[in-house]
């Protein structure tokens, strides 16, 4: 097996908030496919195989900046040749908090990080916020060391959460997944209680890091509807 791409550069995380963090941030080189390779969110222990693939949506100069959302994962008694399972949303730009105002706008933020997620189809009545806390300075999908985290808002019925993403499935060097854990629990508050429950997530045919997490436990099959719920089942 080959090992990750070797990354040289700093690792940079802003702790979430309304307001979008300070960050050279290109979406169009964000967009593609990216593999959930670390979390803190419980539904993937019992899942392997997570991708999650962004698509620019057209854009006039009268609509907001929006791109669909597509999860895909194998439950893990799953065969790795098997047809995943999938979510299908599309995300919404969120621009900082305006007192009195309405905080979805038309004007693009000057670092697009901050998201609104609704599902499609029977899940339109789902909804959730997250956002970029940091990434590659070049986070296109050709750049196999690229790196990127994300934070999930927490709703009445679901904590909030953070993912490491990568851009293939053999994941990022230990060095580097160690510092960016160790960068998120620097950010103190809920980010860094939650940068103490990071797990590797199973990826098929891949050898388990050597990165050490405080979240070493498992829990039983999550059904379909554990799954959507990650996506914080929220009324609008």
């Amino acid at each position: 097996m080959s090992e990750p791409s070797v990354s040289t550069e700093e690792v940079i995380l802003h702790p979430p908030g309304d307001s979008n963090p300070p960050i050279e941030f290109d979406l169009d080189k964000f967009m593609g496919t990216w593999h959930v390779v670390f979390s803190t969110l419980s539904l993937w222990q019992s899942r392997k195989d997570v991708t999650i693939t962004y698509t620019r949506k057209p854009q006039s100069n009268d609509t907001s900046v929006q791109f669909d959302d597509v999860v895909e994962y194998h439950s893990k008694s799953d065969l790795a040749s098997s047809k995943r399972s999938s979510i299908i949303g599309v995300d919404t730009l969120l621009t900082p908090h305006k007192s009195g105002g309405p905080e979805e706008t038309q004007d693009a933020a000057p670092a697009q990080t901050r998201y609104k997620w609704r599902g499609k189809g029977l899940l339109m009545i789902a909804s959730s916020r997250w956002q970029v806390l940091g990434c590659s300075r070049d986070p296109s999908p050709g750049n196999t060391a690229a790196w990127a985290v994300t934070y999930f808002e927490k709703t009445l019925f679901t904590p909030p959460g953070l993912d490491i993403y990568a851009r293939t499935a053999e994941g990022l060097p230990d060095s580097l997944v160690e510092e960016i854990i160790a960068k998120a629990k620097a950010l103190g508050g809920d980010v860094g209680l939650l940068a103490n429950t990071f797990f590797e997530v199973e990826r098929s045919g891949v050898e388990p890091s050597k990165v050490t997490t405080s979240a070493g436990h498992r829990i039983g099959p999550v059904d379909k509807h554990g799954v959507i719920s990650h996506m914080a089942l929220s009324p609008s």
